[in-house]
């Protein structure tokens, strides 16, 4: 399972293990940290790789947790279908490619289907700014335009006709929250696309334990009110007066917080996923506000 930073890939798996899917789930983040995990915690199983993209600096890492259940399979313990949720930043394609030329993975696995989320209000610019986003789609057999409620039905018709023109053998549905919706019943011309490449990193942010939820509320906004355009993708659990807080944002954009149950997942940690962020200047930045 694929689909840009933020496009909604852990919002609608985690819908479909609570109406019943029975899968164990491989998790892949590319900051070094795992936040999705905790979101998941319905799967039959779920194994995190953290720190490295799966289709390239983490491959090593894939083959080792799908060997690893292989064997478990071999003996006797019943494994339930895996679904690997790749990081935004992954070329499905070249997991594919993992899987059939690894002589254990292609004796004991067989592909499915890939399927790719696309984000209904940043779909466009994604696919305008990087040719990533293109690889997803194109190697998908299912694409679901998420988060169209949030998006008008004439740039959510434009955006269906791109994914139907870079991809007219996949399958195309939406969804909200991870529940299907109907698409737009409206015809579009696609969208102009520019091929460009973009350099997309990670950064890890530990939270001083005790920080001040009032200032850091102020960095975050700030922060993103000053980089959202830049900084695509930010989440993290904080612990507040409240409680466990799960911080999520896609560009400027701050999703709902949700509050989660102890032990599950790291503390007091954020992850900033973007175009270079610069790691010296943001803790430089995250102490002053605490200060």
């Amino acid at each position: 399972m694929g689909g840009w930073l933020g496009a909604g890939k852990t919002t609608w798996l985690r819908h479909q293990l609570r109406c019943g899917l029975r899968a164990h789930v491989i998790v892949n983040e590319a900051a070094g940290i795992a936040v999705d995990d905790a979101m998941l915690s319905q799967a039959h199983g779920l194994t995190v790789l953290a720190g490295g993209c799966a289709s390239c600096e983490g491959r090593t890492e894939l083959i080792a947790a799908l060997r690893q259940l292989a064997n478990r399979r071999s003996a006797g313990e019943t494994v339930p279908e895996i679904i690997l949720e790749t990081s935004g930043l992954a070329d499905p394609a070249a997991i594919i490619a993992t899987l059939s030329d690894d002589p254990v993975l292609a004796r004991h696995f067989r592909l499915i289907g890939t399927t790719v989320l696309v984000d209904a209000v940043n779909g466009a610019s994604e696919l305008a700014s990087g040719d990533l986003a293109i690889c997803q789609i194109r190697a998908a057999t299912a694409l679901i335009l998420a988060k169209t409620d949030a998006a008008t039905p004439g740039a959510t018709a434009r955006l269906a006709a791109t994914l139907a023109d870079l991809n007219p053998i996949a399958t195309l549905s939406a969804a909200v929250a991870g529940v299907t919706v109907p698409l737009p019943a409206l015809k579009a011309a696609p969208l102009p696309l520019a091929q460009a490449t973009r350099a997309v990193t990670a950064v890890t942010l530990p939270i001083p334990r005790g920080a001040d939820w009032a200032s850091l509320s102020l960095w975050l906004s700030a922060l993103l009110h000053a980089h959202g355009n830049r900084l695509i993708r930010l989440k993290g659990v904080v612990r507040t007066p409240a409680g466990r807080l799960l911080i999520q944002t896609v560009r400027h954009t701050v999703q709902p917080p949700e509050m989660l149950p102890d032990g599950l997942g790291a503390d007091d940690i954020l992850a900033v996923i973007g175009d270079a962020p610069d790691e010296p200047t943001l803790q430089a930045s995250l102490a002053r506000f605490l200060a």
